[in-house]
């Protein structure tokens, strides 16, 4: 009953056959002027968004390359650090080396040389010993004789003496 009474559900023929004449119309304008733009703007924007997500792709795969290459570049860096701290090590090792061996042969050079001193200071000591001992016995003799010796001819005497005599005692005890 609603149906028949409501001017919108009425069936009328002469309003269904204009009706489908605009339709034709707008549709056959919209076809020729309208859908041809739309759809080539569809496509242009499907072009778009495909070349965009390319390059997205693209920029993805260049920065995991990027990325591997500088994981690489860090590792060789740690590397080579690792090779010049060894290198490093190994040349103050061998530094130290030497300057103990040269510290030893500085303290050995300056021993021997000390010892070289000790026995010259040890041979003049002796020589002067000699020396004054040749005098005394040459004094002593004097007077125990009671006149002048001849100096040159007793000296010689003496000194011959007191070359025979061991002064390896004196130099123990010193």
């Amino acid at each position: 009953m609603l149906a028949t009474s409501s001017p919108l559900t009425k069936i009328i023929p002469g309003l269904m056959i204009w009706t489908i004449v605009f339709f034709a119309i707008v549709y056959f304008v919209l076809r020729r002027y309208a859908f041809g733009a739309i759809q080539r703007m569809l496509d242009e924007r499907r072009e778009r968004i495909a070349s965009s997500l390319e390059e997205a792709d693209k920029a993805r795969q260049e920065a995991r390359n990027l990325l591997e290459e500088h994981r690489k570049l860090v590792s060789q860096a740690r590397g080579e650090a690792e090779e010049i701290l060894a290198e490093a090590r190994k040349t103050r090792d061998s530094m130290e080396q030497r300057m103990r061996e040269e510290t030893e042969q500085e303290r050995q050079r300056r021993l021997e040389e000390t010892r070289r001193e000790i026995a010259a200071e040890t041979a003049r000591a002796l020589e002067q010993i000699r020396s004054e001992v040749a005098d005394l016995t040459l004094e002593a003799a004097s007077r125990v004789v009671g006149r002048a010796l001849d100096a040159e001819r007793d000296r010689e005497l003496i000194t011959e003496a007191i070359g025979t005599l061991d002064f390896s005692r004196l130099e123990d005890s010193a």
